[in-house]
């Protein structure tokens, strides 16, 4: 298949100039995009394309939504940071406008996602100490295994995956690790009294789109409540109307004590995080304890405000939840031998390829990037299919065409 694929001197030139003067830490697909606008994208040879990745679910909005680049170019011409060293008008705004929107007492603003989890991290362990009284420096936070929370050295530390930690170690202790959808390892593990939190994705992205049973979070959550631990909910990827829901949590009405968002609310326009919790759990952090300097600058709140109104303003997370349904329906009614599994959640799906040749899901992305659609596999056998939640009944319909038509090549 690989004959029949297709790449211009402009694209191949682009390609090889990030190859020899960046780092190799990304394998991408063999496309040089420049433009975007809504749920498409352009190549430098002004090929159009379905974007169905949307950068991790960081453009759930569309490409350069005109409300939120508005904001953005307005904001822009008048401050961009200050550091919190000072006070700025525009994020004592953003403050009350996010918590008011997730009903939190306060917002810790920051700016990548991993950041907004070191940062839950942070809190959580204060907190079982300052409120819970576990002994100092043996705080115990739990996480799942097949986890993806970012690749800091913290996080890989609880990293089931080797390509996230093989060779960097020595890594940091105070996690314990249980099986993901697994409620009675989850219980055996909240036995242990200097557990201060529960960290978990509503639904694990990068590990393919894997949906717990229904109840799951909703049990866990009575779990943490009983032992007197904090219920962490990683929404980087999950939130902001990914799943058709606001939040993945509210599909079983569950409250995070610790809230954590990053991605789409800048609608990928510029790195914006934020960690919402109570005031029991915020205020335990001090001045000069935690701290960032680009977080909560003004452009950025300012952007933030834009992305999650054009959600609710813009029905983004209704459509979601009717075109997810039919996006599934499609794929599953194309009884494709290549396809062992359709899943997902909203516009947060994956499909899983059963293919005699290793390389097989890779080789289908290329093919749909020929016929003008852009996924990724990840783990392997799994490509994510998660379009922006502004695209119509009429494009998936074209979308799932090219699926078909790249599946009958393999």
């Amino acid at each position: 298949m690989h004959s029949t694929l297709t790449m211009s001197d402009k694209t191949r030139y682009y390609i090889d100039l990030e190859e020899q003067y960046g780092a190799h830490n990304y394998h991408p697909l063999p496309v040089v995009l420049q433009k975007g606008q809504g749920v498409f994208m352009w190549d430098v040879d002004n090929k159009r394309y379905y974007d169905f990745l949307s950068g991790y679910s960081a453009v759930n909005q569309g490409h350069c939504h005109p409300v939120i680049m508005a904001a953005f170019m307005e904001q822009a011409m008048q401050l961009t940071l200050t550091s919190r060293a000072f006070h700025n008008n525009v994020l004592g705004e953003y403050a009350e406008f996010i918590t008011r929107y997730f009903g939190y007492d306060k917002v810790l603003p920051m700016n990548t996602g991993v950041e907004a989890v070191e940062t839950a991290i942070k809190l959580c362990r204060r907190w079982g100490y300052m409120v819970k009284g576990i002994p100092e420096n043996k705080a115990t936070i739990i996480v799942c295994d097949h986890n993806f929370h970012g690749r800091t050295s913290t996080v890989i530390s609880f990293s089931t995956d080797p390509s996230s930690y093989s060779r960097f170690g020595p890594f940091m202790p105070g996690f314990k690790v249980v099986p993901y959808n697994d409620l009675p390892a989850l219980a055996v593990a909240l036995q242990d009294t200097n557990v201060a939190g529960f960290l978990v994705e509503p639904i694990q992205g990068e590990a393919g789109v894997v949906v717990p049973d229904d109840g799951y979070l909703s049990i866990a959550k009575s779990y943490c409540e009983a032992a007197n631990v904090l219920f962490m909910a990683d929404e980087i990827q999950t939130g902001l109307g990914r799943t058709g829901r606001m939040l993945a949590c509210d599909h079983e009405q569950v409250r995070a004590d610790i809230l954590i968002l990053g991605k789409a609310l800048s609608g990928g326009t510029l790195p914006v995080s934020a960690v919402l919790a109570d005031d029991e759990i915020m205020l335990t952090i001090q001045p000069g304890e935690h701290g960032s300097t680009y977080g909560g600058n003004p452009l950025a709140c300012k952007v933030a405000i834009a992305a999650l109104t054009v959600l609710k303003e813009e029905r983004m997370i209704e459509n979601a939840a009717e075109q997810g349904e039919y996006l599934r329906q499609q794929l599953l009614a194309l009884q494709s031998p290549h396809i062992a599994l359709v899943r997902g959640k909203g516009l947060l799906n994956a499909i899983v390829i059963d293919h005699a040749e290793k390389d097989a899901a890779w080789d289908l992305c290329l093919q749909m990037k020929e016929l003008g659609l852009l996924a990724k596999p990840t783990h392997g056998d799994k490509i994510r299919l998660a379009p922006p939640l502004l695209i119509t009944r009429n494009q998936i319909t074209e979308c799932v065409s090219i699926i078909q038509q790249s599946l009958e090549k393999l």
